[in-house]
């Protein structure tokens, strides 16, 4: 790989809200990763074969259950609706316009929620049930995750 492009990478990992990077070319593979602030880059021969990755991946799944089982997250009654994508969440169709829906909103399935915006590109996020909406869980303009619960429904 190109030492500039190496250095641009690493300045851009440094820079951004990543804190780990990995790409495969034909040249090799660079792994990049941000430890406390700086971000550090080391090349990797790859030389194991695919199916050890399961294993690598098995470390972080642990802890990750381990700090679900530490911090017992109450279920709010109801049903959730969770984000389908990764992107920015919206309540209303343009910045002036009213809300969706709101606290004590009566909806049926099929009715548009809110908008999740992703790569430019505007998706409406429907009720998959019927009910009222008991809890909005985002604020405007939020970043969601995948699976993130948006609305409490009852």
């Amino acid at each position: 790989m190109d030492l500039r492009k190496l250095k641009t990478l690493i300045d851009l990992v440094s820079e951004s809200n990543v804190s780990e990077l990995e790409i495969t070319e034909a040249e090799g593979k660079v792994r990049i990763v941000k430890s406390a602030g700086v971000a550090m880059a080391a090349p990797m021969v790859v030389a194991a074969p695919v199916a050890a990755a399961p294993a690598l991946m098995a470390a972080p799944a642990a802890a990750s259950a381990a700090a679900v089982a530490e911090a017992p997250a109450a279920e709010p009654a109801g049903h959730t609706v969770k984000s389908p994508m990764v992107g920015t969440f919206y309540r209303s169709s343009s910045p002036g316009a009213a809300p969706f829906v709101q606290i004590g909103s009566v909806v049926k399935e099929g009715d548009t929620l809110c908008i999740v915006e992703a790569m430019k590109i505007l998706n409406e996020i429907e009720a998959d049930k019927a009910g009222t909406v008991t809890q909005v869980l985002c604020e405007n303009g939020q970043a969601v995750e995948y699976g993130q619960a948006l609305f409490i429904i009852e």
